[in-house]
């Protein structure tokens, strides 16, 4: 006999990875967003790294860009764990 799931589980993988799937996008979206207010925002000063001038707005650009792969890492990883039932390399 099965169990029925409880108020508030997921009903099966196929729940957890549509709700996956919704979250990485309105992340990516949210990381673009807030790069484009970044860009728009911050001035043109530079700083030096490494003894080269760099433009200011580039640092957090490239946070930014590093959190979004990150993100992009860990939903390929959580597919990979639930044996790529959505398809590979999409």
């Amino acid at each position: 006999m099965r169990e029925e799931p409880q108020p508030g589980e997921r009903k099966g993988l196929m729940g957890a990875g549509s709700d996956l799937e919704r979250r990485f996008r309105w992340a990516l979206v949210l990381y673009g967003i807030l790069a484009l207010l970044v860009w728009f925002t911050m001035g043109d000063g530079k700083v030096f790294v490494l003894g080269r001038p760099v433009e200011l707005r580039l640092i957090p650009l490239v946070i930014i860009g590093g959190l979004a792969l990150r993100t992009v890492l860990a939903r390929q990883a959580e597919r990979i764990r639930r044996g790529g039932d959505e398809g590979g390399s999409s």
